[in-house]
């Protein structure tokens, strides 16, 4: 069962920073894609960041220029690191995962999430 656990969210004031950690099961080379979706309260959720197994990286238009996501193979973690936080950033934060080894392959997974709140 693959697991992903998340960490580094919390409150922070507007114009902070934060970095989130997502912690894999297993090698991060057995997923096509991972990434960071967010969902804001009455909102649906939507594509934070993704990085590919090649490195491709991909960001969503409001969040593009203050958000970088990076990857440690050897810690099998993907990151996000936040600037310039908005209130508009607020919501819980989850990490994905699709599967390319055989035993799964298409799988989506998901982590419990963690709460990032961007307020004065």
């Amino acid at each position: 069962q693959v697991q992903l656990v998340e960490s580094g969210g919390g409150l922070v004031q507007p114009g902070g920073s934060l970095r989130l950690s997502c912690v894999v099961s297993r090698s991060i080379f057995s997923f096509s894609t991972m990434g960071w979706y967010r969902q804001a309260p009455g909102k649906e959720r939507e594509l934070v960041a993704e990085i590919s197994t090649g490195g491709h990286t991909d960001y969503a238009a409001s969040l593009k220029g203050r958000t970088t996501i990076s990857r440690d193979s050897a810690k099998s973690t993907v990151s996000l690191q936040m600037n310039s936080l908005k209130p508009d950033d607020t919501g819980v934060y989850y990490c994905h995962a699709v599967s390319i080894v055989s035993v799964d392959y298409g799988n989506n997974y998901w982590g419990q999430g963690t709460q990032v709140t961007v307020s004065s």
